[in-house]
């Protein structure tokens, strides 16, 4: 098993930026890939950006890319997503998922291993 932890969500004015953590604990050398997801009001949750354990490689979806960043700090088990440049459209709770799977981020479901969320609202 393995536990993912977010932090680091709040309110923001518009333009301005966050960080959320999200550190991992338990079985963390069998994760594969960790994500950052997101669910604004009356919408599905989505995909955002996700981080290849193994390759490093990163992945954004368009609306995001060029203002968030993901990272990971492999000493502490801990994945990052750093977001400049907010409006109001990315208000939201922001979930943290890691998997063992060899699968598309996208994809994940309720076998793999989520946190609890963190609110994000930007103001206008």
């Amino acid at each position: 098993q393995v536990q993912v932890v977010e932090s680091g969500g709040g309110l923001v004015q518009a333009g301005g930026s966050l960080r959320l953590s999200c550190a991992a604990s338990g079985r963390t050398f069998s994760i594969v890939a960790m994500g950052w997801f997101r669910q604004a009001p009356g919408k599905e949750r989505e995909f955002i950006a996700g981080f290849n354990w193994s390759t490093g490689s990163t992945y954004y979806v368009d609306s995001v890319k060029g203002r968030f960043t993901i990272s990971r700090d492999n000493a502490k088990n801990t994945l990052y997503l750093q977001m400049n440049s907010l409006k109001p459209e990315d208000t939201a709770v922001y979930y943290c998922a890691a998997t063992p799977r060899r699968v598309d981020l996208r994809t994940l479901t309720d076998r793999d291993y989520w946190g609890q969320g963190t609110q994000v609202t930007v103001s206008s």
